[in-house]
């Protein structure tokens, strides 16, 4: 039994290892000038990840059927949105030529906070399909990558998606293309990715439409690092686009960001997994295993050159830090968890770079962490994933955003946690302007529900920078500069709401801009609830304050003393609630006409709750917390 095991397992092996070995001949003999690598722009929901697998299934990569390949994360299938970036390579046969031709697909994600990891993926193709859903026209997000696209320059082939269905509107959708993105009408592609009507014509679009990569294979090693994931055996695995020169198994390399060493101990193409070539050239998409253990030292956008060979090879352009935008503080639900909380966020860290951590402390809730993120929705999946993936219970504090103090003394300070936010009147002599974070927003929404959009951008403290109304469509496209704290409490939610669920948006960052901003704080009995301050406009502390106080009065049970809970902005108490003191019948043993020993007892009794006022401390438990920031 045993040698039949060990038989069939090195007759797996050598299968492999023949497989990859032609797989590496059938690369060779296609010269550069045949590559063909593109990447998919659209809305969320357009049916990206879908229209994906259909070519994947026309040429052979995936058995027609399957799930979805490219999106890999379970957070990723169930809200129909793509977080990672993937990559997959193909072999077509133009049937015109009989030629072979090596198609690399860079699966991107859609949405803002992705934005730097779109940017990376795009700037490895050489074109891509614009992608539009005929029952819904161009969407706020579709606008966003289409500039982004363009403005790098990649030649687009716009394709309409959903043409099998009833409502489907084709004409619709052909117009906006041609009247917002100034691409003919002719040139679009009209398929149903669901059906798979049509998706052939696309093959030969892309080998027709867009450019082959222009590196040179002889010139020194340039590879752009576009992703990164962790493997639990073989360390951090590198996503890159080999610009010039070639890569092979045993090579030397340095990264231009931080200068770290590493030997190549893998590389191939993703088809649709791993799968080891030996050889990554000029042009190809494909993996790198250097091992490198830590993911904080993949840095996005980063250059990959050989060891030695720095001086006379150019960086690549375009790479940035990527900078945490929401943050918010994370406590285990149950203190008694932290050490296993802290190893689920720890392992879940290693597969997102992105995400900053520091560990800190709060009053109220005791040990935990504050993170950061990309923006709302990159906070909401990696806590979602926690809870799903690891099963962890965690109370969040409201999310909140970076906000800039200048000093007239020239100090500057970023502020990512409301407990560090200076007091202003200790301060106010010194103090130059406080500033926050700005974002442009792009909605695209029906014309009727205009009104009701204007005025919750308004309301949001909003600056319209321009309105358009997209031809005979009914639909209007809105650009707004918001203040990003706005954006993060649930403005998206509020958007689909007054528009019932029709209007899309997108947005970019625009940098710091000066805010009269304070911070609000809640206190009971004279202490600052810590875990539940904020920082936030000065108009709007007087309504959020009434709120606050009246919401978790419900929370706090009543004491043998009187509980006071005020919100306070700016040193100034502006909402008040009280929780009478529990209280004793004293007087129930005495006459009616015992008017002195009366009076005695209850100043007694007044006395005593005083004192225990000054002494005494309030247990709120965790449920309050977590019922109080659930709103």
């Amino acid at each position: 039994m045993f040698n039949r095991r060990l038989l069939r397992h090195v007759r797996y092996a050598f299968q492999q290892v023949r497989s990859n070995h032609s797989l590496q001949e059938r690369i060779d003999a296609i010269p550069i000038e045949r590559y063909r690598n593109f990447s998919i722009v659209a809305h969320v929901d357009h049916g990206k990840s879908t229209l994906s697998d259909r070519l994947l299934e026309l040429t052979n990569v995936i058995k027609p059927g399957g799930k979805q390949v490219l999106d890999k994360l379970e957070v990723e299938r169930e809200r129909g949105i793509t977080i990672k970036a993937q990559t997959c390579s193909m072999f077509y046969q133009d049937p015109r030529t009989k030629l072979d031709y090596l198609l690399h697909l860079v699966d991107t994600p859609g949405h803002v906070d992705f934005r730097a990891e779109v940017s990376r993926s795009y700037a490895s193709c050489g074109g891509a399909l614009l992608l539009v859903d005929a029952s819904q026209g161009v969407q706020a997000q579709t606008v966003a990558n289409f500039y982004l696209a363009y403005s790098m320059d990649l030649k687009l082939i716009p394709v309409i998606n959903k043409i099998d269905l009833d409502i489907a509107d084709i004409d619709q959708a052909e117009e906006q293309v041609e009247n917002m993105f100034e691409l003919p009408k002719s040139d679009c592609i009209k398929v149903s990715a669901k059906t798979g009507l049509h998706v052939e014509q696309l093959l030969p679009a892309i080998v027709d439409r867009i450019p082959p990569p222009t590196g040179k294979v002889e010139k020194p090693l340039r590879a752009l690092l576009v992703d990164s994931w962790y493997d639990s055996y073989l360390g951090v695995v590198l996503l890159v686009h080999i610009v010039d020169g070639q890569v092979k198994r045993g090579d030397k390399i340095i990264t231009a960001a931080n200068g770290l060493k590493y030997e190549v101990r893998e590389c191939g193409i993703m088809y649709p997994d791993r799968v080891a070539t030996n050889t990554l050239k000029s042009g190809q998409v494909g993996y790198l295993v250097p091992g490198m253990k830590e993911s904080k030292d993949a840095k996005i956008g980063d250059t990959l050159m050989h060891l030695g060979k720095e001086s006379i090879t150019e960086v690549l352009p375009g790479f940035e830090e990527p900078k945490p935008m929401v943050f918010v503080g994370a406590f285990p639900a149950d203190g008694a968890e932290f050490k296993a909380l802290d190893d689920d966020i720890s392992r879940l860290v290693l597969n997102d770079r992105s995400v900053s951590l520091q560990r800190e402390t709060s009053n109220a809730l005791g040990q935990g962490w504050r993170l950061g993120f990309l923006g709302s929705l990159h906070a909401s999946v990696f806590t979602e994933r926690l809870e799903k993936e690891y099963g962890s219970k965690l109370i969040l504090t409201q999310p909140t955003v970076p906000f800039l103090i200048k000093f007239k003394d020239g100090e500057k300070k970023i502020i990512t946690n409301p407990d560090d936010f200076p007091d202003l009147s200790l301060r106010r002599s010194n103090l130059e302007s406080l500033e926050e974070p700005f974002v442009e927003a792009i909605m695209t929404l029906p014309q009727e529900y205009l009104g009701k959009v204007i005025q919750l951008c308004d309301d949001s403290h909003g600056v319209q920078k321009e309105i358009t109304y997209l031809n005979m469509t009914g639909q209007v496209m809105l650009r707004y500069e918001l203040p990003l704290s706005y954006l993060v409490d649930d403005f998206f939610g509020k958007l689909k709401s007054v528009s019932r669920g029709y209007a899309s948006l997108d947005y970019e960052d625009v940098g710091y801009k000066q805010s009269d901003i304070v911070k609000l704080e809640l206190l009971v009995n004279g202490k600052s609830v810590d875990a539940l301050a904020q920082v936030m406009h000065r108009d709007q502390t007087e309504h959020i304050g009434k709120e606050w106080v009246k919401k978790f009065k419900k929370f706090i049970k009543s004491q043998l003393f009187e509980v006071v809970i005020q919100a306070r902005a700016n040193n100034k108490i502006i909402a008040r609630e009280t929780i009478k003191a529990k209280r004793k019948d004293v007087l129930s043993k005495l006459h009616a006409s015992d008017i002195s020993r009366r009076k005695k007892l209850l100043s007694k009794q007044k006395q005593g709750k005083k004192n225990m006022k000054t002494v005494g401390n309030i247990q709120i438990n965790q449920d309050a917390f977590q019922s109080f920031l659930r709103r």
